[in-house]
């Protein structure tokens, strides 16, 4: 008798843990629960947000007091955990070097301080919501911060004109998920408030891979080999936006860097 209840139990978990398998989303496949096209592809279309400290730091970061004093707590660095996969960027000596930096001059080097546009992939996970219109042709993804968007031709037939901010992004589709390769970059962009740089040999490949019905993977390989020695990964989840009213909203900041940028060519007050 006390055989047979260990065989029943035994088959029992066996049933259980082939359960688990056949229901876990591989890579590609996605949720099965994901809304769909038309087309059957996953429709992505909505409103999405990454919640994480990523726009601070890409790594591992402690809690530090903030640039300007006067604010105190108000603007003062959080603690994150990094997004980079390892928490290692593989930087050559030489951009190591330059990337401390820039953290060292942040204030003043910071494309996103001047309203610049924010580059593949720091738009994706700044602190405010972007918004994706999908078609069969081409995929348009808005994002809040400097009225940035950028299309992604799903039927590319020629490389970027010039080099750009956004970059120039062809997608495809490997099962249900979404693959991006982005190049074309003017090299000007930035990862994050840290000092993590780019350059114009800077490639970029995204994977949106449905998690549940309101979640999405995002995993994007970056590689630059006048930075660094190999190419590396960073991976986090986005968030549908599901308030019944959320819309997406312009965060026109141009005006609030014009004083930072040419404050110093006013005329002083009272001088004619």
């Amino acid at each position: 008798m006390k055989s047979r209840l260990i065989a029943l139990i035994a088959v029992a978990t066996a049933v259980v843990v082939v359960a688990v398998l056949v229901m876990r989303p591989t890579a590609g496949q996605g949720n099965v629960d994901f809304p769909r096209a038309p087309d059957g592809k996953p429709d992505v279309s909505g409103i999405w947000q990454a919640v994480n400290t990523a726009h601070w730091d890409i790594q591992d970061h402690s809690a530090r007091m903030g640039p300007v004093v006067a604010l105190g707590a108000a603007f003062s660095v959080p603690a994150g955990q990094g997004v980079v996969e390892g928490n290692e960027i593989p930087y050559t000596p030489e951009a190591l070097a330059a990337k401390q930096e820039n953290a060292a001059n942040w204030m003043a080097r910071d494309p996103e301080i001047k309203c610049f546009l924010p580059g593949i992939p720091r738009a994706t996970y700044m602190p405010y919501p972007f918004q994706i219109v999908q078609t069969p042709d081409t995929i348009l993804m808005a994002y809040e911060f400097a009225q940035a968007a950028r299309p992604i031709r799903m039927t590319p037939t020629e490389d970027a004109p010039v080099p750009s901010w956004m970059g120039w992004s062809r997608g495809r589709w490997e099962g249900d998920t979404l693959v991006v390769e982005v190049t074309g970059f003017n090299g000007q962009t930035w990862f994050d408030r840290a000092g993590n740089y780019t350059t114009e040999t800077l490639k970029v490949v995204e994977r949106y891979t449905p998690l549940t019905r309101d979640a999405l993977s995002y995993e994007v390989t970056i590689e630059d080999p006048a930075l660094y020695t190999r190419p590396w990964t960073m991976r986090m989840p986005l968030y549908r936006r599901l308030e019944p009213n959320v819309q997406y909203l312009e965060y026109k900041c141009v005006e609030f860097a014009e004083p930072v940028m040419y404050g110093h060519l006013r005329k002083p007050t009272g001088t004619n």
